[in-house]
């Protein structure tokens, strides 16, 4: 079951409460987004990192929604 842009973007300010979250449909389906992350927080720390801490924030929720969307192409991005 896909998720909403709004529950994605309130699961990563959950987790990361300084990021500023951008949450872009990439087919206007309601199914595939990029999400751009910027927070202070991933300053000097690798990129890997950064991602474990958004994968982290969006956690068990987002591990099914992936799941169900993988075959879709879902692509979850930060800068």
């Amino acid at each position: 079951m896909p998720m909403a842009a709004t529950d994605i973007e309130a699961l990563i300010v959950a987790g990361i409460p300084d990021a500023v979250v951008e949450i872009r449909d990439l087919a206007g389906d309601g199914d595939h987004y990029a999400a751009r992350v910027i927070s202070p927080s991933f300053a000097g720390i690798s990129r890997v990192r950064q991602h474990q801490l958004v994968y982290k924030a969006l956690g068990d929720e987002w591990g099914r929604a992936s799941r169900a969307a993988a075959g879709n192409g879902s692509a979850i991005r930060r800068s």
